[in-house]
């Protein structure tokens, strides 16, 4: 059997160059329209899949090839797309950038022929006129099992332009049309940090400039044209539906995840949600910066996110960070990944140097720093038994940070105001009670890089705690969450005794 899944990849000549602009914009004109819309995002990121949710009210998901695999791709896609009048999949990088320089592997272009779905190319015509045609010629010629069937063109600075650029790639090829394009607009920029966009909270996004976009792109782009495009990709064969969380049958209830998040917190893939529940976990949200308590959990998880710059906050709720370091005390399971890890270390230190004391599980400091201290795929093995199974397990992830890990000066409320130390600290700054202090740590993991093949320890495990830079993707190793999801059945019960 096969399903008809109307689709259209969104793929860039580089990063940069208004993907993200012009998916939201589509997909939310598409919307306006009446359109049911499923987004999805190639590649590792967290932050452009919250622009996608914004644009839409829904979920959109991560697509990556080298994380998940070519079957758990297919049949994310088929399950989270089921009953869209059209799935939009924004690209990662360039067309072709992916996680080698000599292969596809990790790229749009891997998960579009995944997909069999057609190309729109998104290219950033500002200062640009005849050069359009080449630079898209070379894009849609650079594989011949891939159809670039559209081009958008971002930052153009009037209809006139539009129409030179259109005229341009007519002239070299009618059967591969710009099909419009978005107008330069500084204005409406989307908010960026570190290397790419913020997160689309309200502040960051408010719904004025959602519409302004999907507005721009029903009067700019052939919304009627795309649509056609997306309703001629081929249907897919059906997938085995094993690999799909979202297809799973949830059993019986076994234990209560707590999942921080707020505004320091919201890094999550939301495939990994679905598979701790697919495997009997009701997960319950909490806010490590508004609230008091932890819910009546069985376990935490703690995902990446900001958090330092939400330092200040989070230290601030020495209620919330005294119950989580009770509910280690207790064996309660906590995993944490990058942000997470950076809340359980002593200190966050800002890059103003002030330290911000966190939980204090893992003996050490989190220090941000002005460049980048790591980006890229990694795959994981465990050295030992851990929260998430026992020793051997291997599981893919990525790396992006510009913290790091450095020996523990213990941690001490931030001043208001940069000042010299005084000869006496307050009480405030003294050592936490003994039975808050660190618990001995070790490295549970094996970490290789995909690229260069690098491996380092890593992993810092303390005896029900486990923590990393690593933001896994379960798909590569469906046991991982069933693991957690074990670890914290196994405290429940514990805790009946």
């Amino acid at each position: 059997m096969s399903r008809a899944i109307p689709r259209l990849v969104v793929a860039g000549t580089a990063s940069g160059v208004g993907k993200t602009t012009a998916t939201v914009a589509i997909a939310r004109a598409l919307r306006a329209r009446g359109l049911e819309v499923a987004l999805f995002k190639c590649g590792p990121d967290y932050l452009d899949p919250t622009y996608h949710a914004r644009a839409v009210a829904g979920t959109s998901h991560n697509l990556d090839g080298w994380m998940m695999g070519r079957d758990a791709v297919l049949s994310t896609f088929a399950a989270e797309a089921a009953g869209a009048d059209v799935a939009l999949i924004e690209g990662v990088m360039g067309l072709f950038d992916g996680a080698s320089p000599t292969g596809e592997e990790g790229s749009t272009a891997e998960i579009a022929k995944w997909l069999e779905a057609p190309v729109a190319l998104v290219v950033d015509a500002s200062g640009m006129a005849r050069s359009v045609a080449a630079l898209v010629q070379g894009f849609a010629g650079f594989d011949p099992a891939l159809r670039v069937a559209a081009v958008v063109c971002n930052q153009v600075g009037s209809r006139g332009h539009l129409d030179i650029l259109r005229q341009a790639q007519a002239q070299v090829n009618r059967s591969l049309p710009v099909l419009g394009g978005l107008p330069r607009d500084e204005a409406q920029r989307f908010p960026e940090r570190h290397l790419g966009l913020r997160t689309a909270d309200e502040a960051a996004l408010p719904e004025e400039r959602l519409d302004h976009w999907g507005a721009q792109a029903e009067a700019w782009i052939g919304l009627d044209a795309l649509l056609e495009i997306a309703r001629a990709a081929p249907p897919l064969p059906e997938v085995a539906a094993t690999t799909s969380a979202a297809s799973m049958t949830a059993p019986p209830r076994q234990a209560r995840i707590g999942v921080a998040f707020d505004e320091a917190f919201h890094f999550y893939y939301a495939d990994n949600l679905r598979r701790l529940e697919a495997a009997g976990a009701e997960l319950v949200r909490f806010s490590p910066i508004h609230d008091a308590r932890l819910p009546d959990v069985d376990a935490l998880y703690l995902g990446g996110g900001y958090p330092e710059v939400h330092a200040e906050r989070l230290a601030a709720n020495a209620a919330l960070r005294d119950e989580i370091r009770a509910f280690a005390g207790r064996g309660g399971p906590i995993y944490a990944e990058c942000g997470g890890l950076m809340y359980l270390t002593e200190a966050i230190r800002t890059l103003d140097g002030r330290a911000h004391p966190m939980v204090g599980l893992v003996p050490a400091e989190a220090a941000m720093c002005a460049k980048l201290q790591a980006l890229g795929y990694v795959e994981v093995e465990t050295q030992a038994r851990t929260i998430l199974g026992g020793a051997g397990l291997r599981f893919r992830g990525h790396q992006f940070r510009y913290s790091e890990l450095r020996p523990s000066q213990r941690a001490v409320p931030a001043p208001a105001e940069p000042a010299a130390a005084p000869a006496e600290p307050p009480p405030a700054q003294a050592p936490p009670p003994a039975e808050h202090a660190p618990l001995p740590i070790e490295h549970a993991y094996s970490v290789r890089r995909r690229r260069g093949g690098q491996v380092a320890r890593e992993g810092y495990r303390a005896g029900s705690v486990l923590a990393s830079y690593v933001h896994a993707h379960w798909a590569s190793n469906p046991l991982v969450p069933e693991g957690l999801v074990a670890s914290a059945a196994a405290h429940r019960k514990e805790r009946a005794r």
